[in-house]
């Protein structure tokens, strides 16, 4: 079996899963997680982040129901309106960091949230990615030079197109999957000890 996370790196609803997301896999180190962008802001839905009025009003449940943390760098952002939500070039960073750590794909899909959620950081600028793969020690230069390259775009494509070839509707879902059993183990919120419950009820039958 494998945990499949399929997020959304400008989604505050994934962003307050994260917390739930590293306990599960710190509980699970066995289990291989594979971290799918699901692409949320494309095409028409690339506008000014004024045109989505309810974000402070999410942010502010997202932040009561999961104790995430949205900076003061982010709240300037929203408060200014004019930032646009690139979900493709988050997904082209996504992949590069993927790229160059498989292995930690789930804690660099969080560090990515937070670089946008707390550090008010664009996740359409080459110098995020540095940032990021710096503090996780990775080289910094082939991350930043897979986010520009061509080959980012077609992985970008490949997430969507496998996001909904899940089946996947929102974001964040965890799945389960082993062999053709595709099982939803957290959909929008949850706590590591819901997704356990579901986790063992698998493995039971």
């Amino acid at each position: 079996m494998k945990l499949v996370y399929v997020f959304d790196a400008y989604c505050g609803w994934s962003h307050g899963f994260s917390g739930t997301l590293g306990e599960v896999v710190s509980r699970h180190p066995g289990l291989p997680v594979e971290v799918v962008s699901g692409g949320l802001f494309t095409r028409a839905r690339r506008v000014p982040i004024r045109e989505f009025g309810y974000v402070q009003g999410a942010n502010a449940q997202i932040a009561e129901l999961t104790g995430a943390e949205f900076g003061a760098a982010y709240d300037r952002l929203i408060a200014d309106g004019s930032f646009v939500m690139d979900s493709e070039a988050a997904a082209r960073g996504v992949a590069a960091l993927r790229q160059a750590a498989p292995d930690r794909a789930a804690d660099l899909a969080v560090a990515l949230q937070r670089a946008f959620y707390v550090d008010g950081l664009s996740l359409s600028d080459p110098a995020t990615y540095r940032k990021v793969a710096e503090a996780a020690g990775l080289d910094a230069g082939a991350v930043v030079a897979a986010f520009e390259a061509p080959e980012a775009q077609d992985a970008a494509e490949a997430d969507f197109r496998r996001s909904a070839a899940l089946g996947v509707t929102g974001f964040p879902t965890l799945l389960g999957i082993d062999g053709d059993l595709v099982t939803v183990l957290a959909h929008g919120h949850a706590t590591a000890d819901d997704v356990d419950r579901r986790l063992a009820s698998l493995r039971i039958h």
